[in-house]
């Protein structure tokens, strides 16, 4: 059943087949039902929002209630009602009242699904320097109907393309593996054709470690980028059969830089998507400082899907809670919504 329901959750999300005898995945953010979560509701939260901004001071309580309680298509429709009651809008209400992290994150959890994506996206490009562990971590785990609708919401929101900006901020394999993933191409029948596997271990050996000089990474990307899920999982068991050596040793071993950190990542979370975004999550507390902009990203993203997987997977794979070791490296109303979001009362 697990193994049914991370194929779900991280790859076939959208498609409907057998999506009846699969288990829920475990978010930590559920929300009332859609159908339960009434027009009464929304007023009664617009109210209480608008009540905890208006006069002196803000009431930052009511403001992580709101906001870790409900999930991102009701706060849409709090968006909504929010603007019909009073005219104003909640997030630019909410920007005139907050400030620094707290106000990102509050901001973040208000912002569709795919924007949200399109937004991290533009962030991790706009300005000096480019931020390509998001570049990396968003276009490597999502399915080809969300990596369409992404490129769709980032063309409406900044009137760019993504293609072409990605391209900008790019170069060389690091850009073909991007580019390469932007495609929404990825074979979706789940059917295992063993021949083929037979024939991609073949070419990845002989573009890898068989290769006298050098590494053609163009292989890796063609098979990275283009196969199904089920597929790479029987490549990279085979693989290690052929060879007692796993794929992810021959990618460290064979390739450096961002490329190296690109095709690892594609690997990782293939083999285990928890495991993967556990480390995720690992790598913006571990180490001198906190980097808050991808721990906000990381639990805004997750928060409604498989955040309590995660949060177990951390546990297990570095023996602390997840919720520890965010409240440790945080502070503030910040740190008090993130907890919420994580799951901690």
């Amino acid at each position: 059943m697990y193994q049914q329901r991370t194929n779900l959750i991280y790859y076939l999300r959208g498609v409907t087949a057998e999506i009846d005898s699969l288990e829920e995945p475990y978010g930590t953010v559920k929300g009332k039902g859609e159908s339960d979560f009434t027009n009464g509701d929304q007023e009664k939260i617009s109210e209480r929002l608008r009540k905890a901004m208006k006069g002196l001071g803000t009431d930052e309580k009511v403001i992580i209630e709101a906001l870790s309680s409900h999930t991102n298509t009701q706060l849409q429709t709090v968006k909504s009602t929010y603007k019909t009651l009073y005219g104003r809008d909640l997030e630019e209400d909410l920007r005139s009242e907050l400030s620094g992290h707290f106000e990102s994150l509050c901001i973040y959890r208000l912002t569709p699904s795919t924007e949200f994506d399109a937004k991290c996206l533009r962030k991790a490009m706009k300005g000096i320097g480019t931020k390509e562990v998001t570049l990396i971590e968003i276009l490597c785990s999502h399915n080809n109907s969300e990596i369409k609708d992404i490129k769709e919401d980032y063309r409406k929101v900044y009137e760019r393309d993504l293609e072409e900006d990605i391209k900008e901020e790019t170069s060389g394999d690091f850009q073909r593996i991007l580019v390469s993933l932007l495609q929404g191409n990825r074979d979706e029948n789940q059917t295992v054709d063993q021949k083929q596997v037979e024939e991609d271990v073949k070419e990845l050996k002989q573009a890898g470690t068989k290769l006298m000089f050098g590494t053609d990474e163009s292989v890796f990307n063609k098979i990275l980028a283009k196969r199904s899920l089920s597929h790479l999982k029987a490549v990279f068991e085979a693989y290690r059969s052929d060879e007692q050596k796993d794929i992810e040793t021959v990618v460290a071993d064979e390739m450096s830089g961002d490329l190296c950190k690109a095709f690892l990542a594609v690997v990782r979370f293939i083999k285990d998507p928890l495991e993967y975004f556990a480390s995720c999550f690992h790598e913006t507390m571990c180490g001198p400082g906190t980097d808050d902009e991808r721990l906000m990203q990381l639990v805004v993203a997750h928060c409604e899907v498989d955040l309590k997987d995660i949060a177990d997977k951390y546990m297990e794979l570095y023996k602390k809670g997840l919720a520890l070791a965010i409240e440790e490296d945080t502070y503030g109303d910040y740190r008090k919504l993130l907890l919420k979001l994580s799951g901690k009362d």
